[in-house]
Parts: structure tokens; C-alpha cells; sequence
């Protein structure tokens, strides 16, 4: 309903606008077009009209509709950064060190036995 009532107010502000002008072939069309969108738009109407079917048409989905989506998108987004932060990143390998190679003979660097 508020979509009609918005339709018909401009159509007949519109209608009103033009019975005050008279066609002739060297009308500038573009000129009046601009003029006419202008004078819409300072009267209001389109910002009044448009609120009217937000009340309508929005506003009764916002609860039962949108909201339920939008809280389930923000869990599931919650739940996936929580596992994330809850599954630990593996504790790195330790570096494998190497031994020297045992060498052959009496060394004054070998180790003796007590």
C-alpha cells in the first residue's frame, strides 16, 4: 500500500507540473525533465514515501526474518574463529643434532674413561 500511495502522490504531482506547461516542438525536453526531478525531490515525497514502505515492508521482516540470519551467520563466524584459537599450531621438532664422528687413534681431545 505505501508503494501505490508513493506512486500515485508522484504521478500526480507530476500530471499537476505539466498541466502548467504548453507542448510545442521547440519544448527542451531534457530542461523540463531536470526541472521536474528537482521540484520532486525538494517537495519530500520520495524521502517520506520510501520511509513509509521501509515501516511497511521492512520492519515487520526485521525480527523473525533478518535477525535470526544474521545471529546465526555471527555464531557460526565466532564458532569457527574459537576453534581456530582453541586447536593449539604443533610444537616444533626438535632440530636433530648431530654427533662427531668418532675418529681413529689417540686424540689429546678424546675422551678417556675413568
Amino acid at each position: 500500500p505505501a508503494y501505490q500511495n508513493l506512486r500515485q502522490r508522484v504521478d500526480n504531482f507530476v500530471s499537476n507540473h505539466l498541466a502548467n506547461h504548453e507542448w510545442n516542438p521547440s519544448l527542451n525536453k531534457n530542461q523540463l525533465r531536470n526541472e521536474l526531478r528537482q521540484r520532486v525531490y525538494k517537495s519530500g515525497m520520495l524521502e517520506s514515501g520510501v520511509d513509509r514502505i521501509i515501516s511497511q515492508v521492512v520492519d515487520p521482516k526485521q525480527h523473525h526474518i533478518f535477525k535470526p540470519q544474521i545471529e546465526k551467520a555471527v555464531h557460526e563466524f565466532m564458532a569457527t574463529e574459537m576453534n581456530e584459537e582453541v586447536v593449539p599450531n604443533p610444537p616444533p621438532e626438535p632440530e636433530k643434532q648431530e654427533l662427531p664422528a668418532p675418529t681413529s687413534g689417540n686424540s689429546s681431545n678424546a675422551l678417556i674413561p675413568a
